[in-house]
């Protein structure tokens, strides 16, 4: 159940679930995602389900990874990126396939060294990891080309905004006023010169994006 050929059935699936993106499809073939889950839960790790990790959080389920980086890439190929949300780092390894450098930060300092720890094994020399509040703006002047919130929230944060640069596309899920139905939806933010334009996609399921540092 961990094989490349298991791997290969859940790329043929996320084709089936409608996921057009070959880049993207690639990325997820190559990254083991068992090796990101405990050793219990490996015969699962190729479901299309989130499963636990610890800590009151999940990893995603591969389909929503896959869409959240189908949606932030559109196509192009991405320089430096921002994950919110690092968690067990499965994202961020597969963000690391196409992305000339992943910046990542994580609020749950025990959770990101289990992160550094299942990354070390994949030699990910394009990814920096960091423990901070991922909803603040990060003290370095650093910006982005694309930016995934792997957390939900009831605003766009103005501080990730704030670090696109123009062309740059924030990928999260939203929940979305009660007049527009009040369910967690993925949007995309996308930065141009002088506004955010946002596009509103599939429903989904996250954990709340919280402040602070744990």
């Amino acid at each position: 159940m961990t094989s490349a050929r298991t791997r290969q059935r859940m790329v043929e699936r996320l084709r089936e679930q409608g996921i057009q993106d070959e880049v993207v499809l690639a990325a997820m073939q190559a990254v083991p995602r068992h090796i990101f889950v405990d050793e219990a839960l490996a015969s699962r790790a190729y479901e299309d389900s989130p499963l636990p990790i610890g800590f009151g959080q999940t990893i995603s389920q591969p389909w929503v990874v896959a869409r959240m980086c189908e949606l932030m890439r559109q196509g192009k190929n991405l320089g430096a990126v921002l994950e919110v949300g690092t968690g067990c780092g499965y994202q961020t390894a597969v963000l690391a396939q196409f992305c000339k450098e992943v910046y990542s930060v994580e609020r749950i300092g025990a959770l990101l060294a289990k992160a550094r720890r299942n990354l070390l094994s994949l030699r990910a020399s394009n990814v920096r990891l960091k423990h901070a509040d991922g909803a603040a703006r990060l003290p370095e002047d650093l910006q982005f080309e694309g930016i995934i919130v792997a957390a939900g929230s009831t605003l766009v944060p103005m501080a990730l905004t704030e670090q696109l640069i123009d062309g740059g596309r924030l990928v999260l899920p939203l929940t979305l006023p009660r007049a527009q139905g009040g369910e967690q939806r993925l949007v995309v933010v996308e930065k141009t010169a002088d506004d955010l334009h946002e596009t509103v996609h599939e429903a989904v399921r996250f954990v709340p994006l919280l402040t602070g540092m744990a």
